[in-house]
């Protein structure tokens, strides 16, 4: 799939390139995207802030979060894309209760502290045989740098996110979709799902992986992606 387009990854929620370095070393030429997205609070302005930043044509990896911006820069400029993997990611719009949840979450940082908020949300995103302190501890590193503003403005686009079914549809380019076999916030069937609303794409399960896949099985992923 990354003959000649450059592979950009598209991070998620309180991640960077560091949640992808172990992968990116098996995918020569391919880099992420840092900086939160300029700390916008909605989908479609960090889409439009990520266009400003990627080459004349890449092929996207959008993982969770970066997933729907990866479908926003596919709405905005389909032109720009070369391919496009989705990764532990969802196409449905916002479930009964999900502000609720989220802003449930948001108020631990608020009045506990950020450190809190991370402890409740990052475990639950790794498998549990993954859940070791190679794995953890970086990761944790990597959000708890993040900082509550950025959680807050994330929750915001996502919250906002419109609707991407007619734009499914619409992608003629290579796609991969793939998600952790453990990955309880972005199953498996939702990935079938969201395979077979795009003509031609291929589905992928990582094998003992959660939501952290590009980070729990590296290899697995970069192989996907390669045989694609």
């Amino acid at each position: 799939m990354i003959d000649g387009a450059p592979l950009v990854i598209l991070p998620g929620l309180m991640c960077d390139s560091r949640m992808f370095s172990s992968m990116m070393n098996l995918l020569p030429g391919a880099n992420a995207l840092d900086g939160y997205y300029g700390g916008h609070d909605r989908l479609d302005a960090m889409a439009a802030w990520a266009l400003d930043r990627l080459p004349a044509k890449a092929v996207l990896f959008g993982h969770s979060m970066g997933g729907r911006i990866a479908l926003e820069i596919v709405r905005q400029a389909p032109d720009r894309v070369a391919g496009l993997v989705l990764a532990d990611t969802g196409i449905h719009p916002r479930g009964e209760g999900e502000q609720e949840n989220r802003y449930r979450l948001r108020d631990v940082g608020r009045e506990q502290g950020f450190e809190a908020l991370v402890d409740l949300w990052l475990p639950p995103m790794v498998a549990p045989a993954n859940r070791t302190p190679d794995i953890m501890d970086p990761l944790r590193s990597m959000v708890l740098d993040a900082g509550q503003a950025v959680f807050e403005a994330q929750t915001e686009a996502l919250l906002h996110r419109c609707p991407v079914d007619e734009l499914l549809a619409r992608i003629d380019c290579p796609a991969l979709v793939m998600t952790g076999e453990h990955d309880a916030w972005s199953p498996p069937d939702q990935h079938a799902e969201i395979a077979a609303a795009i003509a031609g794409a291929r589905l992928r399960i990582i094998e003992g992986a959660g939501h952290m896949a590009p980070a729990e099985a590296p290899q697995a992923v970069a192989d996907a992606i390669l045989r694609t």
